[in-house]
């Protein structure tokens, strides 16, 4: 839910500082109550307690802070007609301790699943014991997954079907990369394939907000449907387009979806309204000539000379033709020409990517490249062919949604853990999804507080902190939930006891 000012949510309010810790390193406040609601605070697989950057590790808090409540919103406009704090369309709003007894039960849990994950990845397509892991504890949970045709992947609803639906999207898949954690217990098992980039976390943290907003519904306090999607080959790409053909986001009013990054502290989420990752298309250009000797260009068609101009000006002329704002851009990965040093090849090749943070650009860029490739190719008498291969379009956030990111974030994570983030030159294949509906994606933070070193993903030794699993987790219920009132409760609608949000 959205709010005009300072304020916080009754039963919302930013988590209190932790108390003592006790042999087994969770927070002891005296009550089974208060151990139970502060064991989930921002939490690794065997101690938890919020992430604060502003005390040293075990140093306690300044006194009086245990009881406090800042009501301070993290920065941002917040979205219109958004109701107070005092309102009494929220009702008995207790999302937090809700949260907090969810995962006190069942965070160890998501861990080890993502655990076993790690240690058993599988490439686009493949992800057969992914699947069938997760289908199953879906079943367990009550719930009904849809297996999507080709065998890897599935989507699954939770809640009633009248109303808002908002999806939540994970991606399965992994990389074809070895991993080079030696020390890890969960290192991958499989050679040459890794969870490189996150996904295993990114499932196992769609699959935790689903069995809490699961519990909801079960309860009667679920305002709306939540579909959970589970994708498989994003890396690939293609996954997200199996997902549409399957009627995956049929019905759906909006989607969101999480992705580690490791330059981001654990405890914090990168929002960013607009373009936040790129357009990804790979390109293969063929030059083709009659050959000849070195000696006597001028009686044949220098090749090697006209491949070289095609691959110096075509970069710079796609540029040129569409605004700067696009950022389109094309960048050449492989060269190759000839194999001797006297004689003029008949052919050659050229292979690249194009990036894009604009969709009509995008959509533009094949007609513009083949336009200009034969107009540099005809210059030299030689004949050019290209062929354009599809990756992602760009992930373009919608800003109502980054919105409801920011005040669901606000209110289950420390105040100041809403921090922007860049744009991103990388694919993402979330943002077919968002060609269809509005969403947003954000960056979750999974780097350790003051850990050394730069990292990045897509790296043999790439790791997180786990402790961002839960973070994860409340950040991505809170989000699905605001988004439910948001999309479907009159505003003279009666408050629901209990509910979370309401």
């Amino acid at each position: 839910m959205t709010h005009p000012g300072p304020g916080v949510m009754p039963g919302l309010e930013p988590p209190a500082a932790p108390g003592p810790r006790g042999p087994a390193g969770r927070d002891e406040r005296g009550t089974a109550a208060g151990e139970a609601a502060q064991a989930a605070k921002i939490v690794s697989a065997r101690e938890s307690g919020p992430v604060r950057k502003d005390l040293a590790a075990g140093e306690e808090p300044p006194a009086g802070r245990e009881a406090s409540v800042t009501g301070e919103i993290v920065p941002g406009a917040p979205a219109p007609g958004a109701a107070s704090a005092g309102s009494e369309v929220l009702g008995g709003a207790v999302l937090q301790p809700q949260l907090d007894a969810f995962l006190a039960a069942h965070e160890d849990e998501l861990i080890e699943f993502r655990r076993d994950l790690h240690m058993h990845p599988e490439l686009g397509y493949a992800e057969h014991r992914t699947t069938g892991r997760l289908a199953e504890r879906l079943r367990e949970a009550g719930l009904e997954p849809v297996i999507l045709p080709r065998g890897t992947g599935l989507f699954c609803d939770i809640g009633p079907s009248d109303g808002t639906t908002v999806a939540l999207r994970a991606d399965i898949d992994a990389l074809p990369l070895e991993d080079e954690k030696e020390n890890a217990p969960y290192r991958s098992t499989v050679p040459g394939v890794a969870h490189a980039c996150g996904h295993d976390v990114h499932t196992v943290m769609v699959l935790g907000a689903g069995l809490f907003l699961q519990q909801q519904a079960e309860a009667g306090l679920l305002p709306g449907r939540v579909r959970l999607i589970f994708q498989p080959a994003e890396e690939t790409p293609g996954g997200a387009l199996d997902v549409m053909a399957a009627g995956g986001i049929a019905g759906v009013d909006r989607a969101f979806a999480l992705h580690c990054d490791p330059r981001i502290e654990v405890g914090q989420l990168g929002l960013r309204t607009g373009p936040i990752t790129a357009a990804c298309d790979k390109v293969y250009v063929k030059v083709t000539g009659p050959g000849g000797h070195t000696a006597r260009p001028h009686l044949t068609a220098d090749l090697v000379y006209a491949l070289a101009k095609i691959v110096t000006e075509l970069p710079s002329a796609l540029s040129r033709r569409v605004d700067p704002r696009s950022s389109l851009s094309l960048v050449w990965g492989r060269v190759s020409a000839g194999s001797v040093a006297n004689a003029i090849p008949d052919d050659g090749i050229a292979e690249g990517t194009v990036r894009c943070l604009d969709d009509e650009a995008w959509h533009r860029a094949p007609e513009m490249m083949k336009s200009l490739l034969q107009s540099v190719a005809a210059a030299y008498d030689v004949e050019a062919s290209l062929e354009y291969v599809r990756g992602v379009p760009p992930t373009v956030n919608e800003a109502t949604s980054v919105q409801m990111f920011r005040d669901a974030a606000a209110q289950v994570i420390d105040e100041e853990g809403v921090v922007p983030t860049p744009q991103s030159l990388g694919g993402e294949d979330f943002g077919w999804y968002l060609e269809s509906i509005p969403g947003a994606l954000a960056r979750l933070g999974v780097r350790t507080p003051g850990s050394p070193g730069e990292y990045d993903l897509h790296r043999g030794d790439f790791d997180v902190d786990e402790r961002c699993v839960a973070v994860g987790v409340r950040v991505l219920s809170a989000t699905a939930l605001t988004a439910l009132w948001e999309g479907g409760r009159p505003r003279d609608a009666e408050p629901i006891e209990g509910a979370a949000l309401a």
